[in-house]
């Protein structure tokens, strides 16, 4: 861990920290357990909070978290807020860390996020990849785009960005309540969900926002050559569901593919238990 500076220590196996990027950004970082590394990447306007139910799995493996700069308790900058200068963060916490022979996850924007490191830096400490309810284009007209800047949309892009602006607390409740399933978040998520959502600068929300939602990562698809776990949920409230996942999981040369057909956007919280057996058994299959 040589560009890690832990600052809280949690029993033997669970540190937390800072790794300081070469632009000079802190990214705080928590690594729990030992073994091989699962580094998860969160969504848009998200943290490593919501990763909070797979830290059970820090037992078989080490579990590394992040926040992306700009988001949770990482620092704040108005620079660098694209899916390129995020996949290169996660690259120089990778290597600060020293970790190798990782397993490299990504939900939502988060996926983006791991094809274009996939795209940058290839096997480079990494030797799999999962990919979690996200679009490698959500501007995509294919068919099996049902982002809301379907068919290249920039006026659903910019209307979603109007209504974030003008009531940003409003929004907030609606992104968060939509990416559960029933359409409705419990009332202790909702509270703290929307409390991180509300942490990312509306700025800095809107910047990475434009970024992501034009990036087409569907010709990267067929050029993974690591054994890749896809997995999404089936939701009726936002993006993206089955339809995306068969495309995806199809693009991606022998990838596994998994529905949890009991959540939404957030298969890794509403169904963690379920998410993190597939995850393990995809990682360390049981022997026969």
């Amino acid at each position: 861990m040589d560009r890690f500076e832990a600052v809280e220590t949690h029993g033997d196996n669970h540190v937390a920290g800072w790794v300081q990027t070469t632009d000079g950004v802190r990214l705080w970082t928590e690594v729990r357990g030992t073994g091989r590394p699962i580094i998860l990447v969160h969504g848009w306007t998200m943290s490593s909070l919501f990763w909070r139910r797979q830290a059970q799995l820090a037992d078989r493996f080490q579990v590394v978290t992040l926040d992306l700069r700009g988001h949770g308790r990482s620092q704040s900058t108005p620079r660098g807020h694209t899916v390129a200068r995020y996949a290169a963060d996660v690259r120089e916490a990778i290597t600060g860390l020293g970790l190798r022979d990782g397993m490299l996850a990504g939900w939502s924007m988060g996926g983006s996020v791991v094809l274009e490191y996939w795209r940058q830096y290839g096997t480079d400490r990494v030797s799999a990849l999962a990919l979690v309810e996200t679009a490698p284009y959500p501007m995509s007209s294919a068919p099996w785009n049902t982002h809301k800047c379907h068919g290249h949309s920039v006026e659903a892009m910019e209307a979603d960005l109007a209504a974030m602006a003008k009531d940003r607390e409003g929004f907030a409740d609606r992104f968060v309540n939509a990416m559960f399933l029933a359409g409705q978040a419990p009332g202790h998520c909702l509270k703290w969900m929307k409390g991180e959502q509300l942490k990312v600068p509306t700025s800095i929300a809107s910047a990475i926002y434009q970024d992501y939602a034009q990036r087409d990562y569907t010709g990267v698809l067929p050029s993974i050559t690591v054994p890749t776990l896809v997995m999404y949920g089936r939701s009726r409230h936002m993006c993206h569901g089955p339809s995306t996942g068969r495309f995806v999981a199809g693009s991606i040369p022998e990838a596994q593919f998994v529905i949890l057909d009991k959540s939404g956007h957030l298969p890794f919280y509403e169904q963690a238990d379920k998410f993190n057996l597939a995850l393990a058994r995809f990682l360390a299959p049981p022997e026969a």
